[in-house]
């Protein structure tokens, strides 16, 4: 077995930035927006963009992925994925969700919660069109989380669909995009002594509230 005994005593104390009540912004995705400014232009993040998605069945055995993220607005945010691919059938059968942002070099991350559902095929149409040819043959070669017998097999796809459509490649049926409407959105902050900043957006029957949670 790998010798992990260093793993307890890896600690490092976060000090690049607080978070307070006085900060925020007066909603969630102008808060999340300017936060998401500002770690895209440090540099310190890489896909500043990727964020994990959390899916569970409807008995509640959960999954997890790193997806990127491909629009936000008020409405909530918006990946795109194949629904046959096993976030597309949790999804379909469960659309309670979470999105997780680890922006772990700019000491923040930001965690939601909330419901998914199917953007229009206008929207699906659009963001296809806007893919590189490349990544638009990748796609519609892969039944997305299904077992293939190989890569060889895999490539054998993408080559006889990019013989069979030389120009235009077509969206395939199933790969749409999903909005996750939140619930709730937190927006975390290290600070010294693991006493961090935690603070929340959460919907209510009367609007929006914003809490402070212990860390």
């Amino acid at each position: 077995m790998p010798d992990l005994s260093s793993v307890t005593g890896m600690r490092r104390s976060y000090a690049r930035g607080a978070l307070s009540e006085a900060d925020l912004a007066g909603d969630w995705v102008t808060q999340f927006t300017r936060w998401f400014d500002e770690v895209a232009g440090s540099g310190l993040v890489v896909e500043p963009n990727a964020m994990v998605v959390a899916t569970a069945t409807p008995d509640g055995r959960p999954s997890a992925r790193t997806v990127l993220l491909r629009g936000v607005d008020a409405a909530g945010f918006v990946f795109f994925t194949n629904s046959g691919s096993r976030k597309g059938r949790e999804l379909a059968a469960n659309p309670a969700v979470s999105l997780l942002f680890s922006w772990v070099p700019a000491e923040r991350q930001v965690v939601v919660t909330g419901t998914a559902a199917p953007v229009d095929a206008a929207e699906s149409d659009a963001y296809w069109a806007s893919r590189p040819r490349d990544s638009r043959l990748a796609s519609a070669a892969s039944d997305q989380s299904t077992v293939v017998p190989s890569r060889e097999v895999l490539e054998a796809r993408l080559a006889e669909l990019a013989e069979r459509f030389p120009d235009e490649v077509p969206r395939p049926a199933g790969w749409g995009g999903i909005r996750v409407a939140p619930d709730s959105v937190e927006f975390w902050q290290g600070r010294p002594a693991r006493l961090h900043d935690r603070l929340r957006y959460r919907a209510t029957d009367d609007g929006w509230v914003v809490e402070r949670l212990s860390p």
